[in-house]
């Protein structure tokens, strides 16, 4: 009778130890599914990849007690987790700020370009056409994924909301408009505001580059969910922000396909998502097998015999 309830005893507490590890291991899933769906590009996904095989190496090694590697590791995956933290500052900062508004469903959906149709990507491409032929400078933000807080913005501007026309664009930008200094914010099909004040970039660029494409490198720094068109005034040469990296300068052809390319499903995106959803099925199929087995439950390949 004392061995039976010794062995029991035992049975529960490897029952116990075997549920904590699942748990442990399935919360360190949702954090990596959480910072893959926030990144959900290849090339930075490649480099989470490289962290998270550091990270691993690092825990192999502290369990077979190899100290000196242990110790390497442990230094290289700090330093590594301090770069990340500043290549990725923009996702990373997102990523904090959804967890401190207590926006955990939104954790776990991959950001998503928002679409527009052709129509309006005609109207802006035909708009900066226009103006860049007068050398009428101008600088446009354009929503990529979810709305831009107007906090990260010196000033918000005037509202507008109003349909996207390539009349409105450059009838905004005329140099004896009152909006025409600032930037205008476009959100899907809408003209959100105008005379909107960026922040600057803090880095050193070229002394061809005047205070719009330094607001637009600095807005695209600090916020990744845009890009920016930008018209220079002296020259009339186009140029597009994304991620504090100016691509200029740009015809009218290239800045469409630019257009066209960033607001379609890319291939990069299609081919997280998927693989991420297989593996979450692959785990919770494993996982219902380990529990049905713990729990002396016939497994469902059993039952469908049956």
């Amino acid at each position: 009778m004392v061995d039976s309830s010794k062995q029991w005893l035992k049975n529960l507490e490897w029952s116990q130890s075997l549920l904590i590890d699942a748990l442990d291991i399935a919360l360190v899933l949702a954090l990596t599914y959480m910072i893959l769906m926030i990144i959900s590009e290849r090339r930075t996904l490649w480099m989470v990849r490289g962290f998270i095989i550091l990270m691993l190496a690092s825990a192999v090694s502290g369990t077979l007690q190899l100290k000196l590697l242990n110790f390497v590791l442990q230094n290289l995956v700090i330093g590594c987790a301090v770069a990340m933290a500043v290549a990725l500052q923009s996702e990373f900062r997102r990523f904090l700020e959804q967890l401190g508004r207590g926006e955990f469903r939104h954790l776990f959906q991959p950001s998503i370009a928002t679409p527009k149709s052709d129509s309006v990507i005609d109207e802006i491409v035909d708009a900066v056409k226009e103006l860049s032929k007068n050398r009428i400078g101008a600088l446009l933000i354009v929503e990529t994924s979810g709305p831009i807080d107007e906090r990260d913005f010196s000033v918000p501007g005037v509202k507008l909301n109003a349909e996207v026309s390539k009349e409105l664009i450059q009838t905004i930008f005329q140099p004896k408009t009152l909006l025409h200094d600032g930037a205008t914010l476009i959100r899907g099909s809408r003209i959100v505001a105008s005379g909107i004040i960026l922040p600057l970039s803090g880095r050193t660029a070229s002394r061809q580059l005047g205070t719009r494409h330094r607001a637009a490198m600095g807005i695209t720094e600090r916020v990744e969910n845009c890009i920016c068109v930008v018209v220079s005034e002296e020259t009339g040469s186009i140029s597009l922000a994304e991620k504090g990296t100016l691509n200029r300068p740009l015809t009218i052809t290239k800045l469409k396909e630019s257009l066209e390319a960033r607001f379609s499903p890319s291939v990069d995106r299609e081919a997280v998502a998927p693989g991420l959803f297989s593996l979450g099925r692959q785990i919770r199929s494993k996982a219902l097998v380990s529990i049905s087995r713990l729990l002396g439950l016939p497994s469902t390949a059993s039952r469908d015999k049956k």
